[in-house]
């Protein structure tokens, strides 16, 4: 059974203030490439005896200030940030907390125009100090130069928030990735440090899968007959807002003012008799360079042409391979499975552009993206 450790932190120093073996979480904590997820917990808070809560339990919580760590096989693999405590006369004091990426929403951008610059090391760097001041709650940048130049311009007036402006950055071809990671600030184990990352793709990349390496060169691989006991959903999806085939990406203004992209199609599917699928969406309201819409149209499509394609995978997070250890958000991860959906085997490589960890069961749920599969 996994054995899960729960920290209650400062926000800003990462220093534990307190133990909180009593939380619960209200469900599954899950964590995914440049986004924020959020969570509930349930603290018991008896007036004595077995289960009281710690001597600091509530500075250990205290919201807008603290964060809820969870540690799985010795590392800090998620953080909330708290920002709802609700008690009073029952005996439970309940949390509502966000992952770390979710301070982002909370802190504007400033008036930026970088003409021709790299877009992580100087213009998401450039974003995401907005958010790092002194008044902001200690990431630690990791944002080498990715070789890829853009230009953009920000206005303190747009009333952006940095989290909008990297989700944005994010969503053009070619555009960079971004997450936190988690990890001790030395080997005393007694604070956690809070990377900020940004790259032209975070987690490894794995060699194509070939038929002598059916799982490419992935170093994590999930199977069926395994110690993680793994088991799996392939799930296809061409809903409105997951498959498309003819995608234009639209700013704001109205009828013939209104910037919009050229479309972006899928000529292959479609002339292959393929109906046409059109969607319709705004990554922000202030691109006004049409480039720039024609670039998040087609990142679009490359996510959408064939639907979302993905592989849920569930296995036990105490067992090879270990979230945290041998993989984390991004990498590419091998699987060889067994289902009535594949009698013969499903074997291949995915990217884990997410994933879902239950402490009641100790199990974990990778959730990779398999572009493309037939």
């Amino acid at each position: 059974m996994t054995t899960v450790s729960w920290l209650g932190c400062n926000v800003v120093t990462g220093q534990i203030i307190e133990q909180l073996p009593e939380i619960v979480p209200s469900g599954s904590l899950s964590h995914l490439l440049s986004a924020y997820t959020s969570t509930a917990f349930r603290l018991p808070i008896p007036l004595g005896g077995q289960g009281a809560p710690p001597r600091n339990w509530e500075a250990a919580t205290e919201a807008g200030r603290t964060m809820v760590i969870a540690v799985v096989n010795d590392q800090p693999v998620w953080a909330g940030l708290v920002l709802t405590r609700n008690s009073g006369t029952a005996a439970t004091d309940e949390l509502g907390c966000v992952s770390l990426e979710g301070y982002l929403d909370r802190r504007y951008v400033g008036t930026h125009t970088w003409t021709e610059q790299d877009q992580t090391s100087v213009i998401a760097t450039g974003l995401i100090g907005d958010a790092n001041t002194t008044e902001g709650i200690g990431f630690t940048v990791d944002a080498p130069a990715s070789g890829v130049t853009r230009t953009r311009a920000y206005k303190d007036q747009d009333d952006k928030t940095v989290y909008a402006a990297l989700q944005e950055l994010s969503g053009v071809i070619a555009g960079p990735e971004w997450t936190v990671v988690l990890d001790w600030t030395d080997a005393t184990q007694t604070a956690v440090k809070k990377t900020l990352r940004v790259r032209q793709r975070i987690g490894f990349l794995a060699e194509p899968p070939s038929p002598t390496r059916p799982t490419g060169n992935a170093s994590a691989v999930f199977t069926s007959t395994g110690e993680s006991d793994s088991r799996y959903k392939f799930s296809e999806d061409f809903t409105s807002s997951k498959g498309a085939n003819h995608i234009v990406a639209t700013s704001s203004g109205e009828g013939d003012t209104r910037p919009q992209s050229s479309p972006a199609r899928d000529t292959a599917l479609l002339g292959i008799g393929w109906p046409r699928y059109e969607h319709r969406f705004t990554p922000s309201e202030s691109i006004s360079d049409i480039a720039t819409l024609d670039s998040h149209a087609a990142k679009a499509l490359t996510l959408m042409s064939r639907g979302a394609r993905l592989l849920k995978l569930t296995a036990r997070a105490d067992a090879y391979p270990r979230l945290g250890v041998d993989w984390n958000t991004g990498d590419d991860i091998g699987f060889e499975l067994t289902g009535h959906r594949h009698p013969t085997g499903l074997t291949g490589v995915g990217r884990a552009i997410g994933w879902e960890f239950h402490p009641r069961s100790g199990v974990v749920e990778p959730i990779l993206l398999l572009p493309g599969t037939p």
